[in-house]
């Protein structure tokens, strides 16, 4: 799969969005740069350069299961 970026004109956004409303998710997917976006991508990419650098904390799969099931028992009652 490849991922593009585009600049389009606004007078021709609300066509392109149409076109490519037309291709089922699995074959094309938009993805919105918005804040929330660049944020996440900032967030990765200190996280990987840990990973690079040998900074990068890592735990076992037990702890992080148990972690994981913690996390659950305290929101479980939320829904």
């Amino acid at each position: 799969m490849h991922t593009i970026r585009l600049k389009i004109n606004d007078k021709v956004y609300d066509k392109i969005l149409w076109l490519l409303s037309k291709f089922s998710k699995h074959e094309v997917e938009i993805i919105n740069e918005d804040a929330e976006f660049f944020e996440n991508q900032k967030y990765l990419e200190k996280e990987l350069g840990d990973i690079i650098s040998g900074n990068a904390q890592f735990i076992e799969m037990d702890e992080a299961e148990q972690r994981l099931e913690n996390l659950i028992k305290q929101h479980e009652n939320r829904i």
